[in-house]
């Protein structure tokens, strides 16, 4: 996919993953529209897009908000007039097993990882349909191809993502729209930092998955953003970003039941 000269959507533009990812478009001529619950972060992002030579509108915006996903495509319209590339990396994370997890927080992960991936979908589409080559980016995660324990909300949500990507994929077979799903491995952003986590939850169970999860984010958020780019650029169907990601996938594929106990014993945890 020629990116020069193209509009690109991307949500959690405010950091992470999602700024990454806007400014390796920024870098190969794609005009954006950037979207993220915090309207400060998002701005930033936009000048430093816009200091490498694109057009870089930015947007508050909650994509568990539906009448705003649902106004939001007027608003892109009115300042860039088209769209060919949507990018849904917008995501929260939530700690804790099953039965700590509250079911508004269940609900509140869901509604922001999943429904917010769906409702942009539906808002897009049509623009994306007018447009000669076209694109939607669905951002999984490593836990959309594995369940460890401690993450069964966030890894509903994100095998949520990967179901309906795959089933959109084969939907629009012959169309001009494309659909990539993208699953990154650890990525040193502030995700597991900013996580939500059970009022029930033992603090030291708390801190430990913390631990945990800070070691295991290794990747630069930089070096993701270009590794899906690329992705986009070659028109994969599936990315996975990080030697972690397709060591796990390829794992998964292998031993779909075993392949936890088989970590556990690799890593001796």
């Amino acid at each position: 996919m020629k990116l020069a000269n193209r509009v690109a959507v991307v949500t959690g533009a405010g950091g992470g993953i999602g700024r990454a990812t806007a400014l390796s478009l920024a870098r190969r001529g794609c005009h954006l529209a950037l979207a993220d619950i915090d309207g400060a972060l998002v701005a930033e992002t936009a000048e430093q897009a816009r200091a490498l030579g694109v057009r870089a509108s930015h947007h508050r915006l909650d994509v568990a908000d539906r009448a705003a996903v649902r106004a939001f495509p007027s608003e892109v319209l009115g300042v860039h007039g088209r769209v060919d590339l949507v990018v849904n990396n917008a995501g929260v994370a939530l700690g804790g097993t099953f039965e700590q997890i509250a079911e508004d927080d269940f609900d509140w992960l869901m509604e922001i990882n999943f429904h917010g991936v769906v409702r942009m979908t539906r808002a897009f589409l049509p623009l994306l349909h007018a447009g000669d080559d076209a694109r939607i980016v669905n951002v999984s995660s490593i836990y959309g191809i594995i369940s460890p324990p401690g993450q069964s909300a966030y890894s509903a949500s994100k095998f949520a993502v990967r179901g309906f990507s795959n089933a959109l994929r084969h939907e629009l077979e012959g169309s001009k729209v494309a659909v990539s799903v993208v699953h990154p491995g650890g990525v040193a952003t502030a995700i597991a930092r900013n996580a939500r986590v059970p009022a029930t939850a033992p603090s030291h169970e708390i801190e430990r998955g913390r631990a945990i999860a800070q070691r295991l984010l290794r990747m630069a958020p930089e070096q993701a953003g270009e590794i899906i780019v690329r992705g986009i650029e070659r028109r994969q169907a599936r990315i996975l970003v990080g030697g972690d990601a397709k060591f796990v996938a390829l794992l998964e594929r292998l031993s779909p039941v075993r392949y936890w106990t088989l970590l556990r014993k690799a890593t001796g945890r």
